[in-house]
């Protein structure tokens, strides 16, 4: 069996062992021996997707028949900065979205510019630590596409995704991913799911899909993409909102 599947199996099985379909992500991190479980083979199953599998190599993709009857929301649900607040009352309609960092040609993005721009739709399938997963129809504009536009500078190693909900102590969600998973095809901000424009607790207006990952690396609420050199300086260290306080390796691929 190979280090990928052993691992969601672990996965699946400690979540549904430990009283199946829980709370939240933030349950289970607190959970010493599930961390242990979850992560044990995260080294050999970083190297054994990467080395054995195409850069390129695509999540699996569904049929329009395969679509779960409701994709529910996890994690943060419902932001409820001030600020977050009033662009959902308006719609999203002045929501910008910042690309910045190592760039040469930093940019900031209304929701129209981004929608406006050649789209990719996939069918997937969204893997939780909680145990549970979902088939969703998602639309988006590939990352690629926004990074080649405001140009990568040399030294760009790693891009952060800045939200912005509040996961707890006042400390907005933040998460991380190299470039090989950044330039991935099926690495989409996505704007819209199942043919509607993507609900408040999934995410709205935009989220980051990156789907040979678990869903804790699927920020939601973004509201600025970052290209970075090391992830040092991100968080406490170590590239993402819950591998800072609950051990969750940075490598969630699947």
């Amino acid at each position: 069996m190979s280090a990928i599947l052993t691992r969601r199996r672990l996965i699946t099985g400690a979540a549904l062992g430990a009283g199946g379909l829980l709370a939240g992500c933030d349950k289970l991190g607190e959970n010493e021996g599930f961390r242990k479980i979850l992560f044990s083979a995260d080294a050999m199953n970083r190297h054994a997707q990467r080395l054995l599998t195409d850069r390129e190599a695509l999540a699996r993709e569904f049929d329009q028949s395969d679509l779960s009857p409701f994709f529910r929301g996890n994690g943060s649900q419902n932001p409820q900065d001030p600020n977050y607040q009033a662009h959902a009352a308006a719609n999203f309609s002045d929501w910008r979205v910042a690309i910045d960092g190592l760039v040469s040609r930093p940019e900031t993005l209304s929701m129209a510019q981004i929608r406006s721009m050649p789209q990719r739709t996939q069918i997937t399938r969204h893997d939780c630590v909680e145990g549970w997963s979902a088939i969703g129809k998602w639309t988006g504009v590939p990352l690629k596409m926004l990074l080649d536009q405001a140009g990568l500078r040399d030294g760009a190693r790693y891009i952060v995704f800045h939200c912005a909900d509040d996961s707890g102590g006042g400390t907005q969600y933040y998460e991380s991913i190299d470039l090989i998973d950044a330039f991935h095809p099926q690495t989409i901000m996505a704007w819209a799911l199942n043919d509607a424009v993507l609900p408040i607790r999934n995410g709205a207006p935009l989220r980051l899909r990156v789907e040979r990952h678990l869903g804790y690396k699927h920020a939601k609420y973004v509201q600025r993409i970052e290209a970075v050199a090391s992830l040092d300086g991100i968080g406490l260290g170590k590239g993402g909102f819950w591998e800072d306080r609950a051990g969750y390796e940075w490598y969630a691929g699947i």
